[in-house]
């Protein structure tokens, strides 16, 4: 049994146990997430597909984890012309734990 959910302009797939990382979202460590958006539900034989969601199926999950990823370097080069810029970045994210897919 998997879904496809849709958070922070992304589509994932998932099924329960599963562990990803998201765009940040809002909340602590421990707290529960729903995603409304599930755009597609299979449950092994009979596959469900959204226009664009489905109403009738719930995903939830829990935040383990607010992090930052691992830095990475942005570098500007012009050649000949003296110009250099070099910035840093660490996206944040949010891991969350898929608890269950259900179908109502």
């Amino acid at each position: 049994m998997y879904a496809v959910v849709k958070t922070g302009g992304k589509q994932y797939r998932v099924k329960e146990g599963d562990v990803l990382r998201v765009e940040k979202l809002a909340g602590d460590v421990g707290a529960e997430i729903a995603f409304e958006d599930v755009l597609l539900f299979s449950d092994g034989e009979n596959l469900q597909v959204g226009t664009p969601s489905l109403d009738n199926i719930a995903v939830t999950g829990r935040i383990v984890e607010q992090g930052k990823a691992p830095k990475i370097l942005v570098f500007k080069y012009k050649r000949r012309k003296r110009y250099r810029r070099k910035q840093g970045h660490r996206q944040p994210y949010t891991a969350i734990k898929i608890d269950s897919i259900q179908a109502n």
